[in-house]
């Protein structure tokens, strides 16, 4: 049994080197020994008979599918189809010898605002280099390709050794590569990465297409627990996953409570103290966890249930309201986010007025986000006169997601903007790049000149909060500020907060 066992492991290691390009080596050593030995004769049938019997014996067509399947016109890595049927070799290979291998699959966030923000060509300039960087870290023998516009397929050729600690110091590697700042025409743009992966050793099923989705799942769990994440194939993970779509438990979610609001904190620069909270819808799923707007907000809008989602996050960010005030904390707003469908609702403003009556709330405790594409992509009188009747009523509008869109500074005078709200584009790594800051300080001034408050959105970074203040921007929210939570947690993280405010220095502000 032995013998045969070493046999086997022999011919796999022999058999692709006499029919693979290595052969290639001993090519000019075997025609030269031929000629030496038989003369010019034999120098002529070595050189036109090797060839024929490579064709013949089929070798040519075991070579790998890395050199030669169809390639991405962009990145130049291989297409789908051919990953997988180079995959497919691997699991033949690492099932026949016991070896070790793994799948990964690497996509960029955001994609989609790059193209909307940047256009088209930036975008594929950014994956481009996002392709070479992915490359860069692997070795020759994995095969990578491109899979969609934003995703990257990995398999490694098969080692010895590869355990999860193994690979997880890759996906760290990887990630770290495609989030290093690209430039871009005399700028800069950051990207983030989310990867999942699958050990070989881990997937239940026989085939390439079986281990890239489990790959898949892995990723699906990465995307939903934050941009820049990653997560690792395990039997648990399609459990996790439930059998029941989640299109089916939309509705059911919204009835029983399963999605509302958790609250993200907004501080100002100046003193430090908490000026609001936004609310952000969040689905506690009891079998997947908890979820973000980017899984579940696309089924919402497919059920025609956005209307309902918004009564329900108002509901329960004025009912936080009230609850703060009662507990003697002193939170001035709550922002909640208005789609452009609920903007289309005739009856919207009086619906408000409503509620803000039976919560014996003032409108100015309320502040209505809404994105800027709304303002720019909308020729809907009611959508324009919600907006002005909100505003009237006292309710404080914030511009969000500012400097992603083309609101123009008419647009912004003719709806009563209180507060712009800029983009976390702008902010990461600001505090680290010069053109990020100029960006920013153009912003505050057009701000300032308007006489409009300012927010800063995805402040992580205590050098960021720093730049910020000095530069003169009002408000800043970010993980680097709080993350989002439930309102049971709100008022620990607010008695925790202003403990530390008291004893905080001043951040002075750049003047002139």
């Amino acid at each position: 049994m032995q013998i045969s066992s070493l046999s086997t492991r022999l011919k796999d290691r022999i058999v692709p080197v006499l029919t693979g390009p290595p052969v290639l080596a001993f090519l000019p050593a075997i025609t030269l020994g031929a000629f030496w030995l038989w003369g010019e004769t034999a120098l002529l049938l070595t050189a036109l008979g090797l060839p024929l019997l490579f064709a013949f014996a089929g070798a040519l067509g075991k070579w790998p599918v890395e050199g030669r399947g169809t390639r991405d016109t962009v990145t130049g890595l291989l297409l789908q189809d051919s990953f997988l049927t180079a995959t497919e070799d691997v699991c033949a290979e690492t099932a026949r010898n016991g070896q070790k291998s793994a799948c990964f699959l690497v996509e960029l966030d955001d994609y989609t605002d790059h193209v909307s923000r940047l256009g088209q060509g930036a975008a594929d300039h950014i994956v481009q280099r996002c392709g070479e960087r992915v490359r860069s870290v692997l070795r020759d023998k994995d095969i990578v390709a491109r899979m969609g516009d934003n995703r990257f397929a990995i398999c490694l050729a098969p080692v010895p050794h590869l355990d999860l600690e193994l690979s997880i110091q890759l996906a760290e590697r990887l990630q770290e590569a495609v989030e290093n700042p690209i430039s871009l025409d005399g700028s800069t743009v950051y990207v983030s990465c989310s990867i999942g992966f699958c050990q070989f050793s881990r997937f239940d099923g026989d085939s390439a297409k079986d281990w890239l989705a489990a790959a898949d799942l892995a990723l699906e769990e990465a995307q939903q627990a934050g941009p820049s994440a990653i997560r690792a194939f395990s039997p648990q993970t399609r459990r996790r996953r439930g059998t029941k779509p989640l299109r089916d438990e939309i509705g059911s979610a919204l009835d029983n409570g399963q999605i509302q609001p958790w609250f993200q904190p907004q501080i100002s620069t100046e003193t430090g103290h908490v000026v609001g909270f936004e609310a952000l819808a969040r689905w506690s799923h009891p079998l997947r966890g908890n979820l973000g707007t980017d899984v579940f907000l696309p089924l919402i809008a497919q059920a025609g249930l956005l209307d309902r989602l918004g009564q329900v996050m108002l509901y329960h960010s004025l009912t936080a309201l009230k609850a703060w005030d009662s507990a003697d904390v002193r939170v001035p707003s709550v922002g909640v986010n208005f789609t452009a469908e609920e903007l289309r609702n005739p009856a919207l403003v009086e619906r408000i007025r409503w509620e803000l009556d039976r919560f014996g709330l003032t409108a100015d405790r309320l502040a209505v986000e809404v994105l800027e594409n709304v303002f720019t992509d909308t020729a809907d009188d009611t959508v324009t006169r919600n907006i002005a009747g909100l505003g009237q009523l006292g309710c404080k509008i914030d511009l969000d997601d500012f400097g992603t869109g083309h609101a123009s500074i008419a647009a912004i005078r003719r709806f009563a903007i209180t507060r712009i709200k800029i983009d976390r584009s702008f902010v990461a790594k600001a505090d680290r790049d010069p053109e990020q800051q100029r960006m920013i300080g153009a912003i505050l001034t057009m701000a300032e000149r308007l006489e409009l408050e300012t927010l800063a959105e995805g402040v992580e970074t205590v050098g960021e909060h720093a730049l910020l203040a000095q530069l003169g921007c009002d408000h800043v929210q970010g993980f680097g500020i709080g993350r989002p939570m439930p309102f049971d947690q709100t008022l620990d993280w607010i008695s925790a907060h202003e403990a530390k405010v008291q004893d905080a220095p001043r951040i002075s502000r750049k003047t002139g």
